[in-house]
């Protein structure tokens, strides 16, 4: 089967989709399977994404970016530092 990437907006739209469905009385399963994704798959957005707006989830998406790319910034300048050291100390 395969898999499609959703974005938080879908996500979100997704999750309230379930919630009326489950208040409709229709257990988690068959909510998931009306949307189209797994049951645990459910749980696992609800876990990362619950009661945020679609604006919170873009905002959250770009700071785990940006969180990203930072630490890999940090990582080149550990890496730089560390190869400065050792030519400064003359074991090259």
């Amino acid at each position: 089967m395969a898999r499609k990437r959703y974005t938080p907006e879908e996500i979100i739209q997704h999750l309230r989709t379930v919630e009326l469905e489950q208040g409709k009385g229709l257990k988690l399963e068959q909510a998931a399977k009306k949307v189209g994704v797994t049951p645990q798959t459910i749980v696992r957005w609800r876990n990362e994404y619950g009661g945020m707006k679609v604006d919170q989830a873009k905002r959250l998406k770009e700071l785990e970016k940006e969180n990203a790319r930072l630490k890999r910034v940090v990582a080149d300048m550990a890496l730089d530092n560390a190869i400065l050291k050792d030519v400064a100390s003359g074991n090259f």
